[in-house]
Order: structure tokens, then sequence, then C-alpha cells
């Protein structure tokens, strides 16, 4: 016969936030284990990838644990990933250059005349 298993908590309905597992106690009976809600992966905010060297956390350990965890060593770091940053970087040198490219025409134009 199956061993009965009584919630130790109020909340009896079956939600997101009150999920429940049931397990074998050392002392061989069953108990409901509360089972936390899964964390989401934070994404960078360009290409929408999980990005790689941040944990995935619930948003109440992202305050508990330290700056160092939450981001990575590099220019926009727990925000973009690595491959958007360099995106970034090369599209702001070619627009600095289309500049000096244009700036130096406007001079050949301004010495023809």
């Amino acid at each position: 016969m199956v061993q009965r298993v009584t919630l130790r908590t109020r909340s009896s309905y079956s939600t997101k936030s009150n999920g429940k597992r049931i397990v074998k106690t050392p002392g061989g009976k069953l108990r409901y284990l509360t089972v936390k809600k899964a964390a989401a992966a934070p994404k960078c905010g360009d290409c929408h990838i999980a990005l790689p060297g941040v944990p995935t956390l619930r948003p109440r350990q992202y305050a508990q644990v330290s700056k160092r965890v939450k981001t990575v060593q590099r220019a926009y770091g727990g925000s973009r990933c690595a491959n958007c940053v360099r995106e970034r970087i090369v599209r702001a040198f070619l627009v600095e250059e289309a500049k000096i490219v244009k700036r130096v025409i406007a001079q050949q134009q301004q010495g023809k005349k």
C-alpha cells in the first residue's frame, strides 16, 4: 500500500510558486519538498542569447552575490555578449572612418576650387 503524504504548508493550490516534490527521508518516510522556481538566465540586450559567464539565479540571489559574479570584465559586461560588443566597436570605428573620409573629400573639393 502507498504511504499518504500530507502538505506541511497552508497553500494547497498547484501554482508555479508552490511546487512540491516527494522525497524519502533517512527514516524511510515520505515528505513533500518545496521546489523553488527555475531561474531564467540573463540575456544579451541585442541578440537575446544567454550571457556566458553570468550565473542563472533568481532576482533576490543576484542582490546577495558580489558584483564580480554578476558581470564579466569587459565593456557592457553583464549586459551584452562579446559578439555584440565587437559589432558595436567595429560599427563605431567605421562611422568615424566614414566621417574622416567625408572630411578629406570636402578638403579636396575646396582645394580644387
